[in-house]
């Protein structure tokens, strides 16, 4: 199981950024996926998590209303369409998976990408 983020870079408050994450090695489809963040001499938080379908989809209350998850099965490939950046945005994203969604959202994910620096100015 691979997963490889993409997308990180510095915007300026009130700007947008998307980030992707390509899933290789596994049955994209059939799993859980979300979004994390690290910020510095922070514990790592969950930001979004959508299911298999994308018929349900979770967001961190910091993050609702500005960021949007989705997914395209067919390109096994995972987004966070993030808006109306903030300063406090500013983490080390990864995206995970795991077979449900308390196996992501409530627990930590089996498989983890590398990260991807998100850095926002004011």
């Amino acid at each position: 199981v691979q997963l490889q983020a993409s997308g990180g870079g510095l915007a300026r408050a009130g700007g947008s950024l998307r980030l992707s994450c390509a899933a290789s090695g596994y049955s994209f489809s059939s799993y859980y996926v979300g979004w994390f963040r690290q910020a510095p001499g922070k514990e790592r938080e969950i930001v979004a998590g959508i299911n298999w379908s994308s018929s349900t989809t979770y967001y961190a209350d910091s993050v609702t209303g500005r960021f949007t998850i989705s997914r395209d099965n067919a390109k096994r490939t995972l987004y966070l369409q993030m808006n109306s950046l903030k300063v406090e945005d500013t983490a080390v994203y990864y995206c995970a998976a795991g077979p449900s969604y308390s196996a992501v959202v409530d627990a930590r994910p089996p498989y983890w990408g590398q990260g991807t620096l998100v850095t926002v100015s004011s």
